[in-house]
C-alpha cells in the first residue's frame, strides 16, 4: 500500500496523531530508545540561541522541544496541525493551531525556528520552508531534526529491523495502534536525498546551511541561518 499524498496525506497525519497523543511521549521514550531528549538538546545549542530569546517550535507535539528551550531560558511558541497533540502538551509556553505551511505570525517575529520530525509529515515542504525562513529575524537560525536512512550497511539493517520491525509491535503495545507506528518508519519515503533537501533550505531562503548525523545516521540534523 502505496503512502498518502496531497490533503489525503493531511487529513491522514492529522487524525494519526490525534489518536496516538495520550500516549506519545511515552511511545516515543520506548521506541527511540531514550535518545530523543539528547537528539533535542544537540538541536537546541545548534540554535545559538541566548536566554530570553523568542523560539518558534513548529509540529510541536506535547511540547518536548518547548521544555527543552524553557530550560535554557529560551521563550519557546508552539505550534501544531493536530488539536489531539496540543491538548495532551503539559507546557507553559504558548500554543497555537495552525498548519505547519500557513504559520499565523509577522515576519521576522522569531530569533529562531525549531522542528522535530516534522518534514515528512508536511504535504508542502517548500512552503513550510519559506514560511519558517519569513519567520527568522537577520541571523536567525532554522533546525531540523528528521530521520534519516543510515550509509553504513550494519546501521541501515538494525535501523531497518529496529523501526520497520520492532517499531509497528511496540506501537500496538504500548499505544494499541500498529498501522501509525507502521506508517512513520515508512514515512522516511517522503524525504528527498540529502544534497536536495539540503538545496531546498537555500531555495528557501536560508544561507550557511549545514546537515549531520547522529545515531549511526539514523537521525539527521539540518541548520539554515536566514541572512
Amino acid at each position: 500500500m502505496g503512502l498518502p499524498s496531497g490533503e489525503a496525506k493531511r487529513a491522514v497525519v492529522e487524525t494519526m496523531f490525534d489518536r496516538i497523543a495520550p500516549t506519545y511521549d511515552r511511545t516515543n521514550r520506548i521506541i527511540s530508545l531514550g535518545l530523543d531528549r539528547r537528539w533535542r538538546r544537540r538541536a537546541v545549542a545548534a540554535l545559538h540561541a541566548a536566554p530570553g530569546a523568542r523560539v518558534l517550535d513548529v509540529g510541536c507535539g506535547t511540547g518536548d522541544f518547548c521544555r527543552e528551550l524553557a530550560r535554557h531560558g529560551i521563550d519557546g511558541v508552539g505550534v501544531d496541525r493536530a488539536a489531539g497533540m496540543l491538548a495532551a502538551a503539559r507546557v507553559d509556553s504558548p500554543l497555537v493551531r495552525a498548519d505547519a505551511e500557513h504559520l499565523p505570525f509577522p515576519d521576522a517575529s522569531f530569533d529562531g525556528v525549531v522542528t522535530g520530525f516534522t518534514l515528512r509529515n508536511v504535504v508542502d515542504l517548500d512552503a513550510m520552508l519559506r514560511d519558517c525562513a519569513r519567520l527568522l529575524v537577520p541571523g536567525g537560525r532554522f533546525v531540523a531534526l528528521e530521520t534519516a536512512v543510515p550509509e553504513r550497511l550494519a546501521w541501515r539493517v538494525g535501523n531497518a529491523v529496529w523501526f520497520r520491525g520492532a517499531v509497528p509491535v511496540l506501537g500496538r503495545l504500548l499505544a494499541g495502534d500498529a498501522d501509525a507506528y507502521r506508517y512513520l518508519p515508512r514515512s522516511t519515503a517522503y524525504l528527498p536525498p540529502t544534497a536536495v533537501l539540503t538545496g531546498r533550505l537555500a531555495a528557501a531562503g536560508l544561507a550557511d546551511v549545514r546537515h549531520d548525523t547522529m545515531t549511526g545516521g539514523s537521525v539527521q540534523l539540518l541548520v539554515g541561518t536566514r541572512p
